[in-house]
């Protein structure tokens, strides 16, 4: 409740529907969506095939899971240092782009399209990898977002409240930052308002509650709808969750930096899982999530030989993996119903609009 009255999040705020490879236009420069199959030294193709094309990476944020790769990557031209406006070039660049996500495999199709349109990178990013159900996974008894330990997975419930008309979904999983946003993302783009909500956030576990209707009016409707959404908002949670070697890369910014990066974690058998790539003022400042390409950990002689080659003082090891914290011996339906409503709110979320 903002201001004396009942707000509610609904789906009037969503995007446009994804691209496989998609182009947007700005005056400093263009951004680029991809979205594909993941697989070792995927981002080291792509920034190789920018670097030589003049196109440099301005900023840029990766996602995978579940095999599926997503990225909003923004580039400017490498000799005037603004968007790229030669359609040749535009169209050079989305059709090699096509070829990396396809992998040398024709049967994969890449679509490509070009809009004005402009959207938050990480909502965004949800929509690109709902659209391309990356939370089907072929065999749900195990995880096959390698990497991903299987007992941080976050625990989804839906159930109906037949009194209120209302379906009541629960979330308890591990806390970072971002996560009230990852879920009501999700929600939104699946075509639900959310009416009520409780939150609470003060040890190392989250939990979320929220008392939701699709626009219809109509609560979940059946277990196949309820699965859906248990399973939607999972992957929600574990695009941004990573248990992965976390590398802060911080130096003077160049065209054909990240390129160059990747292509040594990709000699030294790594895989970046996740990554955000920004630059200000001349410096560049990236965070890769990595491990093994083989899904294990990074060993210290691997690590020591990267830092070597790159810079000891430029990269810097910000975090190793940590081991998984006993669960909470708590059930994940306690908010039902109990009206705690800790710690956060949606008064300051943007995707708050009132309901009537």
């Amino acid at each position: 409740m903002v201001d004396g009255s009942w707000m509610s999040l609904g789906p009037e705020s969503c995007f446009p529907s994804m691209r496989s490879v998609g182009v947007k236009q700005s005056t400093e420069y263009t951004t680029i969506e991809l979205m594909g199959t993941d697989r070792p030294g995927l981002l080291s193709e792509v920034s190789a095939v920018l670097t030589d094309l003049k196109c440099n990476i301005v900023n840029a944020e990766i996602w995978t899971h579940n095999t599926r790769a997503a990225a909003v990557v923004h580039v400017n031209d490498e000799e005037t240092g603004s968007a790229i406006n030669d359609p040749e070039k535009l169209n050079l660049v989305k059709e090699l782009l096509c070829n990396v996500l396809c992998g040398g495999n024709r049967n994969r199709s890449a679509k490509t399209e070009v809009t004005d349109e402009v959207t938050h990178t990480e909502r965004r990013l949800h929509q690109m990898m709902f659209a391309d159900r990356d939370y089907e996974r072929a065999d749900d008894s195990s995880n096959s977002n390698i990497g991903f330990d299987e007992k941080q997975r976050p625990n989804v419930n839906v159930v109906h409240w037949s009194d209120k008309d209302y379906s009541v979904v629960t979330i308890q999983s591990k806390d970072r930052p971002k996560l009230l946003f990852d879920a009501v993302c999700t929600l939104t783009d699946m075509q639900y308002v959310v009416f009520h909500a409780n939150i609470d956030a003060e040890g190392p576990e989250a939990y979320q509650e929220y008392y939701i209707r699709h626009v219809d009016g109509s609560p979940v409707k059946s277990d196949a709808e309820r699965q859906r959404v248990m399973q939607c908002l999972e992957a929600a949670i574990e695009r941004r969750a990573s248990e992965d070697l976390k590398l802060e890369l911080c130096t003077d910014d160049r065209v054909g930096l990240l390129s160059d990066v990747t292509r040594i974690f990709r000699e030294n058998s790594l895989t970046v899982t996740r990554a955000e790539v920004t630059t200000k003022g001349g410096k560049a400042v990236n965070t890769f999530y990595v491990r093994g390409t083989s899904g294990c950990p990074v060993d210290s002689k691997t690590l020591e030989s990267i830092r070597q080659t790159i810079g000891d003082s430029i990269l810097k090891v910000k975090g190793l993996p940590s081991e998984p914290k006993p669960p909470v011996q708590d059930s994940p339906t306690r908010f039902l119903f109990g009206g705690l409503f800790k710690s956060k709110s949606f008064a300051n979320f943007g995707l708050v609009k009132s309901y009537s």
